[in-house]
């Protein structure tokens, strides 16, 4: 399992896991549905907050790992099999 720095807080957490995962610890982070918003994320990761996204394809996925401001993508519940994705594969071909 790939982890991540979860924000300024010291910890690691998984780089990709399913929603309601207790290893990814929502309290303490800025969550959002997608990685439009490059501000929110630049300022949060310039205070030190872990940003976590949640994505349900492939793509986002993907889109969200690829910005360094991102602690974690949770994926829903109902598609774990998102977390087996071979994300070199789909990166690199």
């Amino acid at each position: 399992m790939r982890e991540r720095w979860f924000g300024a807080t010291g910890k690691r957490v998984p780089e990709l896991a399913l929603e309601g995962d207790p290893l990814v610890p929502l309290d303490e982070a800025l969550v959002l549905d997608d990685v439009s918003d490059d501000a929110r994320l630049r300022q949060a990761h310039a205070e030190g907050t872990p940003v976590v996204i949640r994505a349900d394809s492939p793509e986002k996925i993907l889109a969200a790992l690829k910005r360094p401001e991102v602690a974690a993508v949770l994926v829903p519940a109902d598609k774990p099999e998102l977390i087996e994705l071979d994300l070199r594969e789909l990166t690199y071909g």
